[in-house]
């Protein structure tokens, strides 16, 4: 596994599919947990029914959030079909990127707070508003914790892949071909 620094950030110059999605599921998440705080606490299903779909998203590259962006006209960043020709949204599922990565461990952890919230303390929905926040920072500002950290450790982003950036000055006949040593 090889770290890396920097910061990674996802692009916000247009509003794509992936994008609108995280913002649509932060929003269902800070929702739900005030909700669940402050009204019912049972509330807490729907939290866990959002991380669920963000599981089977990162597992299958069916998003059924994504194919309502879909339908709006909305592009996609992380699929197969960027025009949006394609009659069902999907991500690729071609192998572990960053982004998908992300809609597990979002959802597993978001998840297991929920239950904790029910069956421990009320305050684990703490957690919840918090990676609610955080995934509406994201989809605003193209910064994530999480997928820093995830970054760092190694993880190969789509979004924004490292070797376009490093190979973008490299001559068409160079791409693919190894870097000389410094």
């Amino acid at each position: 596994m090889a770290f890396r620094s920097g910061i990674y950030m996802v692009p916000t110059n247009s509003w794509y599919i992936e994008r609108t999605v995280w913002l649509a599921a932060g929003f269902v998440l800070l929702a739900s947990t005030v909700l669940a705080w402050l009204v019912e606490p049972l509330v807490v299903l729907m939290i866990i029914a959002t991380g669920l779909v963000s599981i089977a998203t990162g597992l299958t590259g069916f998003d059924p959030v994504g194919n309502v962006f879909h339908r709006l006209g909305f592009k996609s960043k992380l699929s197969d079909d960027p025009e949006g020709k394609a009659k069902w949204y999907r991500i690729r599922t071609d192998k572990w990127y960053l982004e998908r990565r992300i809609y597990v461990a979002v959802g597993i952890n978001v998840s297991i707070a929920s239950v904790l919230s029910l069956v421990h303390s009320p305050w684990w929905l703490a957690f919840t508003g918090f990676v609610g926040g955080a995934m509406v920072w994201f989809a605003a500002t193209g910064f994530c914790i999480m997928a820093n950290g995830l970054y760092w450790t190694g993880a190969e982003p789509r979004l924004v892949p490292e070797k376009e950036t490093v190979q973008a000055d490299v001559p068409p006949a160079e791409v693919g071909k190894p870097l000389p040593q410094s």
